[in-house]
């Protein structure tokens, strides 16, 4: 008898501490995993945004980020990445800074994907809240799947434009940036092997409910990450080089204008030497410049004018 109450005493105090809960903010979402001691770890399940839902405790759960995220290699104290290096197609070397926002593809199957593959091996989950700390594997984790080949990327786009183009024509700069959109998107898929970054635009389907099965095969179509970059910049020797020629040009062109009105002036001169003489000419330009002046006298007026020194 007292074995009996002893055992259904144990059972009491099991039932009451085998349950266990787990939370998500509106921007986390989170992934569930059986992990009973002498049984094998195995996916139960994935929790949405703003979601409490019980688990037991023998249970192991990891956060992960939902909705937009971003990547700065802008150089800035807050940003994951200093600017990259690229090569223009005449072999100039300048300096690209920019910002990449993409979603995590948190569709559950996908996620268990990830979360297998990536980010358990880089610990790219959030402990509980997303400090400094919890960052940390995050940083690292982005920092070999989207910079490595991001940076492949630029490079690759750079290679087939000038470095002239890049650094003053909109145009230019517009095309290559498109272009280089267009291949990070396709060397980050390459790199993960998977769709594990999507358009920031991209709102993951729903969690299954709890008890039912993930779905059979990743989402697809979630969209290409966004990429934008400021204008490229060359060596400051090349910046200055380049501005001494505009100068060059300008100063040119000014000379030109000045070129040509002087020759509009020989010309006007010439056609008053033919009208008037080389005297009556010279007195016409005098006349004009103020240098002469004209007293009109009246008719009948005896006036002797006598003329002074030059």
């Amino acid at each position: 008898m007292k074995l009996k109450t002893v055992s259904t005493l144990a059972l009491l105090a099991l039932a009451t501490t085998a349950c266990a809960s787990v939370n998500t903010e509106y921007d986390e979402t989170a992934i569930v995993y059986y992990g009973a001691m002498g049984g094998a770890t195995k996916f139960e399940k994935c929790i949405a945004p703003a979601k409490r839902e019980s688990v037991s405790v023998s249970d192991n759960s990891w956060t992960y980020p939902y909705g937009q995220r971003s990547y700065d290699f802008s150089g800035a104290e807050a940003g994951e990445s200093k600017p990259l290096k690229v090569v223009s197609r005449d072999n100039v070397e300048m300096t690209v800074s920019g910002l990449v926002t993409f979603t995590l593809n948190t569709e559950c199957k996908t996620l268990q994907e990830f979360h297998e593959r990536i980010g358990s091996k880089f610990s790219a989950f959030f402990y509980g809240t997303q400090s400094e700390e919890s960052l940390v594997g995050w940083g690292k984790m982005l920092n070999t799947y989207m910079r490595v080949p991001l940076d492949r990327a630029l490079d690759a786009a750079s290679q087939e434009f000038e470095w002239r183009g890049l650094f003053n024509d909109p145009k230019v700069k517009q095309a290559w940036e498109k272009r280089a959109g267009e291949l990070a998107a396709q060397f980050i898929k390459e790199t993960a092997q998977g769709q594990f970054f999507c358009s920031p635009a991209y709102v993951p389907a729903a969690a299954p409910a709890a008890g039912s099965a993930a779905p059979a095969t990743p989402a697809s179509g979630c969209g290409n990450i966004v990429l934008t970059i400021q204008k490229p910049e060359p060596p400051a020797a090349l910046v200055n080089a380049l501005a001494a020629e505009q100068i060059a040009k300008t100063e040119n062109a000014a000379q030109t204008q000045r070129n040509a009105k002087v020759r509009t002036e020989i010309e006007s001169i010439k056609d008053l030497a033919r009208v008037l003489g080389p005297q009556g000419a010279v007195l016409w330009q005098a006349i004009q410049k103020g240098q002469v002046t004209v007293v009109p006298v009246p008719q009948g007026t005896d006036l002797n004018v006598t003329a002074g020194k030059p």
